[in-house]
């Protein structure tokens, strides 16, 4: 599914244009991203999952194509845990 598919949706179950809901959907996301970029960044939506921002380690890896050993730098990466509602529903 695609934002515009996602706004679409949204514009339709809610009875609202799709600026209102495009509007709506880009708060959202916003305001998640915001949230993540904290200390201890974390975002839960009860029923359907948890984001929260994990640090991954400095690591070491290999280049697929020549198989040359490079170092991976550490860097934040964003997890979702799917809350119970979203486990049964699928």
């Amino acid at each position: 599914m695609t934002k515009a598919e996602i706004v679409e949706k949204m514009a339709k179950d809610a009875g609202i244009s799709k600026v209102a809901a495009a509007t709506a959907l880009d708060s959202f996301m916003t305001s998640v991203i915001k949230a993540l970029k904290k200390k201890d960044g974390k975002v839960t939506l009860v029923g359907f999952g948890t984001f929260a921002k994990v640090r991954r380690k400095a690591r070491k890896g290999r280049n697929p194509q020549t198989g040359e050993p490079i170092k991976i730098k550490a860097c934040n990466v964003v997890k979702f845990r799917p809350g119970k509602k979203l486990k049964d529903a699928i």
